[in-house]
């Protein structure tokens, strides 16, 4: 008689298949949700930071799978979306630089870097700025 073992092992790498598939198709859903918040964010006048937090906590906190979302493979999702879907995501195309270290498109952001630079170097603290290497340090 074949033990429990010997029956189960064909099964095996139908399961593999299986638990495969399902985090797919979830990630893809996720990364739409992120990409739509990241871009409508961004064209309401936000600016990088505050888009990809509010985008990349979405997708974190909606990921089933094993593993977290790091912010680099979140930021390649949120660009994958954009450009299969184009028209989905009008003007959303020039901030998608900024997820992976372009200059911000957006003015509100360099007044608000200098403005923290000359409140942060009045009062005698360290800069706050960020280098690109640590953008997404977690």
């Amino acid at each position: 008689m074949a033990s429990l073992r010997t029956h189960l092992l064909p099964l095996l790498p139908l399961a593999g298949m299986l638990l495969a598939a399902a985090p797919a198709e979830a990630a893809s859903a996720n990364s739409k949700k992120g990409a739509q918040v990241y871009c409508y964010m961004r064209s309401n006048g936000n600016d990088h930071a505050v888009s990809f937090e509010a985008s990349y906590a979405l997708i974190k906190r909606q990921s089933s799978g094993l593993f977290k979302t790091s912010p680099e493979h979140a930021a390649v999702m949120i660009t994958e979306t954009v450009v299969d879907e184009p028209g989905s995501y009008p003007d959303c195309g020039r901030y998608l630089g900024d997820l992976f270290g372009g200059q911000t498109s957006s003015s509100s952001s360099s007044t608000t870097s200098a403005a923290q630079t000359s409140s942060s170097s009045s009062s005698g603290e360290a800069s706050s700025d960020w280098d690109a290497d640590d953008r997404y340090s977690y």
